[in-house]
């Protein structure tokens, strides 16, 4: 055979090594008597479309050692390089299959031999590309690598969203995002225009693409997924590589499939079955997992026909880096309430096959795995739903967040900021500011969210530029800064003081005493066990629910004495009586404040223009806890009913938010509930009292989460004994009065044991102590108050700034 230098540029070769496709072809020492290199080009890349030629071997090497294992490289080397690389790439996973591309077949055959992932040694060109194809249609059936994530229930719920868990919970998380974010045209360019780039010089794919274009519609979406070409190829590589921002660009077809998934949903049970080669790491993963839970983060293809799924596994050799895999999968339809399967052989592009096809994100229970007689092992599976016991909790924990919002691209970068994502959640939160209108108070939000994501990267500089952007823009832009403000003004305004306030945060263990301190008595200068704060910094205000004199005190800062604003006419029912308040926030927008005065069984509002008599707005309820969200809606906790329920402005009933199911310690229930929180999502966090234990009902929950206690009673770092106030910060770390510990505690999001904020000195009267505290409040400085309802007096912590 004659030996010919092959010009560069007569291959198209992608230089991006980010391929969108899995598969990869390597050529180690192109210099081969190729006659036509265009048609050798135009075959090569109808099996394989990305190609990368070398004839340096060590750059060789390295490149393909640098690739990442869920890719999967087939490499053509000639004979000479051949026994040089490959004893070192041979053990590699990424690497399928070599082939031996040379003048002496004998002679390399000899060497070969002890190489099994050598599938040929050939001399002729057509030879090996016939090779590479006929190898390439079993490969594309078996070697794709899954991207499966694992449940595992017996480990504490506090840590469901780290580690292990953590993964099955966002990808669970982002898929319904990306489902429900509506697709632009911008969108959906940006995807032609990279698949275009991607296949550029590959005249079928390029074809392919220009009819998709033209032909495209819902019900073709099957044939276009099934068939063999650029769809199938870079939207399974994206899904199987979590390659999130092309799963971003095809949201809207993976939509499109989920849509006819549902409506040829199977209606009768069936058992399907999957081939797959997987690593021996792979497969040890699911072994120690047996009796959990897996979820596919990608299409999940099946057939009905065991022979067809045992067909593509009988000529495949054993290699030393996997296993032959087949999966036996029993699917019942009366069990799906979010993922759907469907028998989509007739809206297939290979209609034989019997394909039954499961949706992203579809759970399955790992009940047995051993090997058979061919050495093939058999993974037995059972679909479940969402809603499985061992499920529900960790899932609703932060599905929920999103349920009942409209989706945009904050929301998706939000998620993404959580998932540790932090450069994916830049580019879409600065994606978005893009899109907006030069005016948008959204602008706000997302240079906040710009603005602490650079911070917590550690990128200061950059941080700072963001919110000198955000200062800008208020000030070119007034009126949607208003907009934006009164958006929050009528909630508990506790979401301003988080700026000063992150995972690091102390404050000094001695207190300030600010209001009372004067012994229990009814003076100006003095309070009888106080419940409740309200920090109003617009106006250097603090708002004391003075419960045993029956009556609310405004206390100005630096101040000796309090006002009274409201009651403070003896024990009553009269209008401008209270008895026994426990609560009061204050209704910016109406300039009010609303009282919870819970002997009267009544919620009052009483003007701050006017403090001789107050207005009943809520009737026939034991409330506690007061709290109201940037809408101005109310949330009212009733201890008696065991529930909190939101009433928007104007209702007479109100709706249940959280518990409403009796009294109890279940995950729908509650048991006494006392101080609510309700943070910009409007989740609700409820100290439920004689639970010991903070709960979170997300919008639209049926059942609640603990974030904070629920180990029982106690002063361990794991418990709490009759919590009292809480506060959540934008981190999602929860700050609560641990009563009848006399101290008050943090828990971080996802931990099983909280940390000690102050108080760690016990029951006392010394500056650094309490006697059952209370409230809980923070000022715009990230100042702490405290209720220390025992002393008769109001702390102040400052940030410790050393």
């Amino acid at each position: 055979m004659a030996t010919a230098v092959l010009p560069n540029d007569d291959f198209y070769t992608n230089t991006d090594d980010k391929s969108l496709e899995i598969f990869s072809l390597i050529w180690l020492n192109a210099n081969v008597d190729v006659k036509d290199a265009r048609d050798t080009e135009v075959k090569l890349r109808s099996i394989i479309n990305h190609i990368k030629k070398f004839q340096d071997i060590k750059q060789c090497q390295q490149y393909i050692e640098q690739r990442s294992e869920n890719g999967r490289l087939v490499i053509i080397v000639s004979g000479r390089l051949g026994r040089e690389i490959v004893p070192y790439i041979h053990q590699l996973r990424q690497v399928i299959s070599i082939y031996v591309y040379c003048m002496d077949k004998k002679s390399n055959e000899q060497w070969a031999y002890n190489f099994s992932k050598i599938k040929s040694v050939v001399v002729d060109l057509d030879e090996l590309i016939s090779q590479i194809t006929t190898d390439h249609k079993i490969q594309k059936k078996v070697e794709e690598p899954l991207s499966i994530n694992i449940f595992t229930t017996n480990v504490d719920p506090g840590k469901s969203t780290t580690g292990v868990n953590g993964q099955f919970v966002f990808s669970q998380i982002l898929i319904d995002c990306l489902l429900r974010l509506k697709s632009t045209e911008i969108d959906k360019n940006e995807l032609i225009n990279l698949c275009e780039n991607e296949y550029k010089g590959n005249c079928i794919e390029l074809n392919n693409l220009h009819t998709f274009q033209q032909d495209y519609s819902l019900d073709k979406v099957l044939w276009w997924y099934t068939r063999e070409s650029f769809f199938y190829k870079t939207l399974n590589a994206a899904l199987r590589t979590q390659n999130i921002h092309m799963i971003f660009l095809f949201r809207s077809f993976i939509y499109d499939i989920y849509r006819q998934l549902q409506k040829y949903q199977s209606k009768k049970f069936v058992g399907v079955y999957r081939c797959q080669l997987m690593s021996i790491d792979e497969l040890d993963g699911l072994k120690n997992n047996i009796g959990q839970y897996i979820s596919i983060n990608s299409m999940f293809s099946t057939s009905k026909q065991r022979t067809t799924a045992l067909f593509y596994l009988g000529d495949i050799t054993t290699k030393i880096d996997s296993e032959r895999v087949l999966f036996e999968i029993d699917a019942d339809p009366k069990i799906v309430t979010t993922k759907p399967f469907a028998d989509i052989s007739k809206h297939s592009d290979f209609p034989n096959e019997s394909e039954v096809l499961f949706m992203i994100g579809s759970i399955f229970r790992l009940n047995n795995i051993k090997r058979n007689g061919d050495q093939i092992w058999i993974i037995k599976m059972t679909l479940c739903n969402d809603n499985e016991h061992d499920l529900k909790q960790v899932l609703m924990y932060m599905k929920q967040q999103i349920e009942n919002e409209e989706i945009n691209l904050r929301t998706l970068g939000n998620v993404l900021w959580e998932m540790g994502k932090f450069d994916l959640a830049e580019k879409y939160f600065i994606r978005l500011l893009k899109q907006l209108p030069s005016d948008d108070p959204l602008h706000i939000s997302l240079y906040e969210d710009l603005g602490k994501l650079a911070s917590q990267r550690g990128a200061y500089d950059m941080s700072m530029k963001w919110r000198q952007k955000l200062l800008t823009f208020k000030e070119e832009n007034l009126l949607a800064t208003n907009a934006s403000v009164n958006k929050t003004n009528n909630s508990i305004g506790q979401s301003i003081i988080f700026n000063h306030i992150n995972i690091n945060t102390k404050w000094k263990q001695h207190g300030v005493t600010i209001a009372g301190g004067n012994g229990d008595g009814s003076q100006l200068n003095q309070l009888s066990v106080p419940q409740s704060i309200y920090v109003d910094d617009d106006h250097q205000t603090i708002y004391i629910a003075d419960w045993m004199n029956d009556r609310i005190v405004e206390w100005r800062y630096g101040k000796k004495n309090g006002q009274v604003v409201a009651g403070g006419n003896g024990q009553g029912k009269r209008s401008d009586q209270l008895n026994r308040p426990k609560d009061v926030i204050v209704d910016k927008k109406n300039d009010s404040l609303i009282i919870c005065d819970r002997w009267n069984r009544r919620v009052v509002r009483w003007s701050r223009q006017n403090h001789e008599i107050g207005e009943t707005i809520i009737s026939d309820i034991y409330g506690f806890g007061l709290t109201m969200d940037k809408n101005g809606d109310l949330y009212v906790s009733d201890h008696w009913k065991n529930e909190v329920r939101r009433w928007k402005q104007g209702e007479t009933e109100g709706t249940i938010v959280a518990g409403g199911n009796g009294r109890g310690n279940h995950h729908n229930q509650l048991q006494f509930p006392t101080y609510i929180f309700v943070d910009q999502d409007h989740s609700i966090y409820v100290s439920d009292r004689d639970n010991h234990r903070v709960m979170k009902w997300i919008k639209g929950a049926k059942e609640g989460i603990v974030v904070a206690g629920g180990k029982g009673k106690g002063d361990s770092l794991t418990q709490l004994y009759y919590p009292r106030g809480v506060i959540v910060d934008h981190l999602g770390n929860v700050y609560v009065t641990d009563s009848c510990n006399h101290r008050i505690m943090r828990w971080c999001e996802g931990s099983c044991e909280g940390s000690i904020v102050v108080g760690v000195n016990g029951k006392g009267e010394q500056p650094n102590q309490f006697i059952f505290p209370k409230g809980l409040s923070f000022d715009v400085h990230g100042n702490l108050y405290v209720v220390d309802e025992g002393n008769h007096r109001i702390q102040k912590f400052e940030i410790d700034l050393n």
